[in-house]
């Protein structure tokens, strides 16, 4: 009864647009918001996870990979940055709502996470204290703790530092993100870094500016390889977030 009055009272609402989800479950989405979310498919780039127009029946290289290997072994997104995806980042990343943490968690349930299961440690790409402060939570660092619920024990928050607080990336071109994060993060943990394997988790892949910078600070720490887990990653038709010139892992990519 108390349950029902509730319902009646406050009654569920989609949490991106507002309107009531349409469905006995409740679900935090309505049926419009569920419809914008977008699965990341094969075929897709074997390294850096880029969706491409059609490839071989093994997982081929996009031209970018090809030619210009990323500082890390591979990038993986289980939805593209659109539609619903898109706001429910934003909430949390720029408003802290947390009220879209269960959705973002239920975006995240059951996907392969085969791929990452050598990795020993998980680490989250960190914010400078100072935008720490302002936001109240990392959301790279709430999405690892979603992605590997089952082994928070290997998340090291504090593994990487933001040394600079850097401008937003948001609005910068490739060489603009380039120079904006040059030498901004550093490993606290070298001696766990040291010839581990790293999970490597964001929010969104953009042009792999922000996961390269921090991708090459392990590497110099001594990190044996590097994947990338993001929640999203955004669409696009060339990257621009890395420069041919860098100093990969101690494990090779394998092309």
């Amino acid at each position: 009864m108390i349950r029902t009055l509730l319902d009646i009272l406050f009654p569920a609402r989609c949490v991106v647009c507002g309107t009531p989800p349409g469905d006995k479950a409740k679900a935090p989405l309505c049926y419009q918001c569920q419809a914008t979310v977008e699965r990341i498919e094969a075929p897709f780039c074997r390294v850096c996870g880029q969706e491409l127009y059609s490839g071989p029946d093994r997982q081929p290289l996009c031209g970018a990979c090809l030619t210009d290997p990323p500082p890390f072994a591979l990038a993986r997104a289980p939805v593209r940055y659109e539609g619903a995806v898109r706001q429910l980042i934003r909430l949390l990343k720029y408003q802290g709502d947390t009220a879209v943490i269960p959705v973002l968690r239920d975006l995240v349930a059951g996907y392969d996470l085969l791929a990452f299961a050598d990795c020993r440690w998980i680490v989250p790409v960190p914010l400078h204290r100072q935008r720490l402060r302002h936001r109240g939570l990392n959301q790279a660092a709430i999405l690892a703790a979603h992605f590997f619920a089952d082994r928070r024990k290997d998340i090291l928050l504090d593994g990487l530092v933001r040394v600079r607080n850097t401008l937003p990336q948001a609005g910068l071109d490739g060489v603009g993100r380039r120079k904006n994060l040059r030498g901004a993060f550093r490993v606290t943990k070298g001696k766990q870094i040291d010839g581990a394997a790293i999970c490597l988790v964001d929010d969104v892949f953009t042009t792999g500016t922000t996961v390269g910078e921090c991708s090459r600070a392990l590497c110099a720490a001594g990190a044996e390889t590097v994947k990338v887990l993001t929640l999203a990653r955004v669409a696009t038709d060339g990257r621009v977030g890395w420069q041919p010139t860098i100093r990969l892992c101690k494990k090779k990519m394998r092309i």
